[in-house]
């Protein structure tokens, strides 16, 4: 678990009405200096021809080629990865919790899961995945369900709503284009009942997740900003992503083809916000 910034610290805010609240939610939470990271590695053999660091709190996308796999490592531990997924060549065809729960007749996803599309095709498959399950039901945080959750002192806190918006603005997608989205690394348990819940997470540093694209697809990410519950320990952290080609081989002495740490990266990443 990474190390926690604020503990029991109670801060008043105003109100738009001209009242006071008080919380225990660190406001602009970034990870602690102190924090243990590890960088990882691909979980899949190959040459790299992506390796992305992403900065708490911000997006990322690419287009990952059909064949490819993208490893993303969980820099910090019980960071959620919020994740939509597009045919790269019709982005009108996108990822599909509905079809892909459908087809494997499971609310979790697992090693060899199938991600299909909107049109029941095949998009991508986990082929290998260090967290026992990984949720596609939990949705994605906003500013306005934020406040609805935690109380309007949060309304000005950007979520991965707002970070899908600005990352597929580059790629010509808009509001219409947002679907129900994967949660890398986010533990959101089915109970007996049908009840769902968002706990403490299965993550560590350095846990990782390979998915191989059945087609070109475009991948985005929000490293999720939420820092209004304590999944994260009101940590946020970086994730990093990897892209390999396993039919080509990896350079000679690449630390980025199976060790387990990666001397390229610092301990703390530029950018984080």
């Amino acid at each position: 678990m990474a190390t926690t910034q604020a503990e029991n610290t109670v801060t008043t805010y105003p109100t738009a009405s001209g009242d006071t609240v008080s919380s225990t939610v660190p406001v602009g939470a970034v990870y602690a200096e102190s924090s243990a990271l590890n960088w990882g590695a691909s979980l899949v053999e190959g040459a790299v021809v992506l390796d992305d660091t992403v900065a708490s709190n911000a997006p990322w996308s690419a287009v990952v080629k059909k064949g490819h796999v993208l490893t993303i490592v969980d820099v910090g531990g019980n960071q959620s990865a919020d994740c939509l997924i597009y045919n790269a060549d019709d982005p009108e065809e996108r990822y599909s919790v509905p079809d892909t729960l459908a087809w494997q007749g499971n609310a979790y996803v697992r090693t060899g899961t199938v991600l299909h599309s909107s049109e029941g095709r095949p998009l991508m498959t986990v082929v290998a995945n260090e967290i026992d399950r990984q949720d596609t039901i939990g949705g994605a945080c906003g500013k306005e369900s934020n406040s609805l959750r935690y109380g309007h002192h949060v309304m000005f806190h950007h979520g991965c709503r707002e970070n899908f918006l600005a990352e597929a603005a580059r790629h010509g997608l808009g509001v219409r284009d947002l679907v129900s989205n994967l949660n890398w690394f986010m533990n959101v348990p089915v109970e007996a009942d049908g009840a769902l819940g968002i706990v403490d997470g299965m993550s560590a540093p350095g846990r990782r997740v390979a998915v191989r694209a059945e087609t070109d697809v475009l991948v985005l990410v929000s490293n999720c900003p939420q820092m209004n519950n304590p999944c994260n320990d009101f940590n946020p952290t970086p994730l990093r992503m990897i892209v390999v080609d396993p039919q080509s081989p990896a350079s000679p002495g690449s630390p980025d083809s199976g060790s387990p740490q990666s001397a390229q990266h610092p301990s703390t990443p530029e950018g984080a916000a």
